[in-house]
């Protein structure tokens, strides 16, 4: 697969795909693509706000790593849905998915030191654990294109290697 890290962004993108009952019917492949992009650059502006606002050299290094790994899965995002001619198509899910990230940033803004290495983490860990939960029951039954579902069958490992090490950032923060 060339494009692993794009699923890895698509998954981190749809967590609200599950628990939002704002669309009503099963996402198309320009909608997950919509979703991919809104949710990679979510996790891109939470990641970039946490290495600088994070007091925690932990939380700072996983902060860096979501930053640059959701940065360039949205370039590789771009260049998936360009070759294959599916233009991302706006939804309930991918406007809900900005709104939501624009109220975690800000809440995070107004916390300090320790206080804003929690929330961010345990942000992360809830954003994961939505995501391989999207990717299991909306995502991949849901792509119609078999390059863009076997890359969400193929890059799932990642999620939950993600969702794993905000786990360990987390219980080095009670030390």
């Amino acid at each position: 697969m060339k494009h692993p890290t794009l699923i890895f962004a698509v998954a981190l993108a749809v967590p609200m795909l599950v628990v939002s009952t704002a669309q009503a019917t099963a996402p198309n492949d320009a909608q997950i693509a919509a979703i991919v992009v809104v949710a990679n650059q979510v996790d891109v502006d939470a990641g970039k706000l946490a290495e600088t606002k994070a007091s925690n050299a932990d939380v700072k290094a996983f902060a860096q790593r979501m930053a640059s790994d959701h940065t360039g899965v949205n370039k590789q995002a771009t260049e998936l849905v360009t070759r294959l001619k599916v233009t991302p198509e706006n939804n309930p899910t991918s406007e809900s998915l900005k709104a939501d990230g624009d109220k975690n940033i800000e809440r995070l803004k107004k916390l300090s030191g320790a206080e804003f290495d929690k929330a961010y983490i345990d942000h992360e860990i809830a954003y994961h654990e939505q995501v391989l939960d999207a990717v299991d029951k909306t995502l991949i039954p849901n792509a119609r294109n078999e390059e863009l579902k076997a890359l969400l069958v193929s890059v799932r490992p990642a999620f939950i290697s993600h969702a794993e090490y905000a786990r360990q950032v987390r219980s080095l923060l009670g030390k």
